[in-house]
């Protein structure tokens, strides 16, 4: 097995990264937040292994694993979202079927993001968890965690505020964008939640 301080940090990144600065807008904003998803779903895995005398820290090992799976699945499909809506906003204003189909790609888009806000949702009941249990020789893990968990989910909720903005513009109607509209309240509860965390954590660190 390769040790891994031999392994860069660059390697399964790189080209990830440089396909995100492009100007491209996929991967874009959406898929980076999930990315800091799954940063904080790995760093809390540690911290739930680095628990062991805890059988709901044991437990929540592997179903981070899940949550670091999902976020990067949600990652691929939300670039190829991105490069649908980037077509529909790149049609010329001209064409008579714009504003439809930017308003499909938009609703598509919200719809995307609000699976990758879902991801986080699922990881703030082990937040709490570790908050409570987790192994107090590695709090600034945890701390990093929380911070990677809410720079994530707040991304997600951005973006599906953005997204839903755009749909209204273009004439989505409004019984489209109802469950939308919920999911965009519920991120926002959550994303509360998860900045008094962080708070509590690096008050910890005081």
């Amino acid at each position: 097995m390769e040790d891994p301080a031999d392994i860069p940090a660059s390697t399964p990144m790189d080209s990830w990264f440089d396909a995100l600065s492009q100007p491209t807008g996929s991967p874009g904003g959406g898929a980076a937040s999930g990315v800091m998803l799954a940063i904080a779903a790995s760093l809390m895995g540690m911290v739930a292994g680095y628990t062991p005398d805890d059988r709901r820290a044991s437990a929540s090992v592997a179903r981070l694993a899940r949550r670091r799976a999902e976020a990067l699945q949600a990652v691929e499909e939300d670039g190829v979202v991105s490069a649908h809506f980037g077509a529909a906003l790149a049609l010329s204003a001209d064409d008579p079927s714009r504003d439809e189909r930017v308003s499909d790609a938009a609703v598509e888009a919200a719809g995307s993001a609000a699976q990758v806000g879902a991801v986080g949702l699922a990881m703030l009941s082990d937040l709490r968890m570790l908050v409570e249990a987790g192994n107090p020789h590695i709090a600034v893990d945890l701390a990093v965690a929380a911070e990677a968990l809410l720079a994530g989910h707040t991304g997600a909720s951005l973006n599906v505020r953005a997204n839903l903005q755009i749909a209204r513009r273009h004439g989505a109607p409004s019984s489209r964008l109802t469950t939308l509209d919920a999911e965009v309240v519920r991120l926002a509860d959550a994303r509360r939640e998860i900045a008094q965390i962080v708070e509590e954590l690096s008050a910890r660190l005081d």
